[in-house]
């Protein structure tokens, strides 16, 4: 566990921010239970009060969830995720109409801002969903996808909108894993011609298709 031990001023916003780094980092990562308090408030050099603020904050930003008589678990990956998990619920229309436009966006300046690395790194992507597929499995195909999406957003270059992408992590897992499971596995063979082409415009368009789609199909006409 990467914690080092604390200065004496700021006690409690330093080990908010050490739990939150750990978390980020994928040290600890979703669905996982915290170290109990002692242990932490051992290893961070701070009281186990210090350790219980920090937890109380992280959990009210909604990082971290208290289970009483059962410990600490990890909620989201961010506090944007989780202020998304808690606005956006189960209703898969919003999440799909969020990334609807996060994702054209996104396609469009990827298609301005490809480096030849990322190309390779997107093909890369698309082969794991395309053997996926051919596969039937999808539990990978899940993974595959998210990774597709997360790198288009990546290769916009535009730090805000990916980070703004990465706080969307779980709600947009759990958004392709739902329509996955209703038989849509969505193919990004015309997405990633048009970013390989520079072609924005087209980008943009084929990332609408494919969100409108699964609006059409998991939710009823697009909004």
């Amino acid at each position: 566990m990467p914690l080092a031990t604390t200065r004496r001023a700021g006690l409690v916003d330093q080990v908010i921010e050490q739990i939150r780094a750990a978390v980020a980092a994928g040290e600890w990562p979703v669905g996982t239970r915290l170290p109990p308090e002692a242990e932490l408030a051992e290893a961070l050099g701070v009281g186990r009060n210090t350790v219980r603020e920090a937890v109380r904050a992280l959990a009210h930003a909604g990082l971290l969830e208290v289970r009483q008589g059962d410990g600490t678990f990890v909620r989201a990956t961010s506090e944007i995720s989780g202020a998304i998990r808690r606005l956006a619920g189960t209703e898969l229309r919003e999440v799909l109409q969020v990334r609807r436009l996060l994702e054209a966006e996104g396609a469009r300046l990827a298609a301005r801002h490809r480096t030849a690395a990322d190309l390779a790194e997107l093909e890369a992507a698309m082969s794991a969903c395309e053997e996926a597929e051919r596969a039937a499995d999808l539990a990978a195909f899940t993974r595959a996808d998210l990774a597709f999406h997360q790198l288009v957003l990546r290769c916009a270059h535009n730090a805000v909108l990916a980070e703004l992408y990465r706080g969307l992590t779980e709600v947009v897992h759990a958004s392709v894993a739902t329509t996955v499971a209703g038989g849509r596995c969505e193919s990004h063979t015309g997405l990633l011609a048009a970013i390989r082409a520079g072609d924005a415009a087209a980008a943009a368009a084929e990332a609408e298709d494919i969100l409108d789609s699964l609006l059409r199909d998991h939710t009823g006409p697009a909004a």
